[in-house]
């Protein structure tokens, strides 16, 4: 299991202070979610800010592009240091293209998608793909309360790659906080993005490593 904490739960006036704190206690991926107000009603971070923070931590920067026309922007993010790029199937005209865009980029590639979707929209997908990531929350803001029906779905996606012998990790992204993660590892996830519980609870380091031993 791996646990991502989502640095948009992070002080940003101390980012660089905060990552180094769940890098040391023992995570091995940085969520980092991109918003560009149009897809969803939020702003958040660039890739001027991915480039800034590259240099600080070793850690496996997941960089989560809620954005319209993500094709346009894969690049930069890239070149900013991000080690995989997700990518919302609700802003893809051309999915294969974008996918293999990613690649040829030298960095994994995700699919991701909003609590309203099912498996079947993105099992065509799942042979160019490096990570699903399943919304269970609607994204644009942290803090949200976690969306249960997406656990079905989960489990119906672990249940392919694990026929197919795929090797896809399954990420899930909203809501997760010690009760959730049990729901969402016993669904099929191995990756878990989390956010508040991690940088509002009262000790971040120990949360982390709470999450880690699950």
């Amino acid at each position: 299991m791996i646990i991502a904490p989502s640095i948009l739960s992070a002080d940003f006036a101390e980012l660089s202070r905060d990552i180094q704190l769940v890098e040391q206690a023992g995570a091995q991926w940085l969520h980092i979610d991109v918003m560009d107000g149009h897809f969803v009603p939020n702003i958040t971070v660039g890739p001027v800010v991915l480039a800034a923070l590259r240099p600080r931590t070793k850690l496996f920067f997941d960089v989560h592009l809620m954005i319209k026309n993500p094709e346009n922007y894969v690049t930069v993010f890239a070149q900013a240091g991000a080690d995989l790029l997700c990518v919302h199937l609700e802003t893809l005209k051309n999915p294969k293209a974008v996918f293999r865009q990613i690649k040829a980029l030298g960095k994994k590639v995700g699919l991701a998608v909003n609590p309203d979707k099912k498996f079947a929209a993105i099992q065509p997908y799942l042979n160019d793909l490096d990570l699903v990531l399943f919304m269970s929350v609607w994204p644009g803001f942290a803090g949200q309360k976690f969306i249960p029906d997406i656990l079905s779905e989960v489990t119906k996606c672990r249940e392919y790659i694990t026929k197919n012998s795929l090797s896809i990790d399954i990420e899930m992204d909203g809501g997760i906080n010690r009760s959730t993660a049990l729901q969402a590892l016993g669904a099929g996830a191995n990756i878990l993005a989390a956010g508040s519980a991690i940088y509002n609870a009262p000790d971040p380091a120990a949360e982390v490593q709470y999450y880690l031993g699950l």
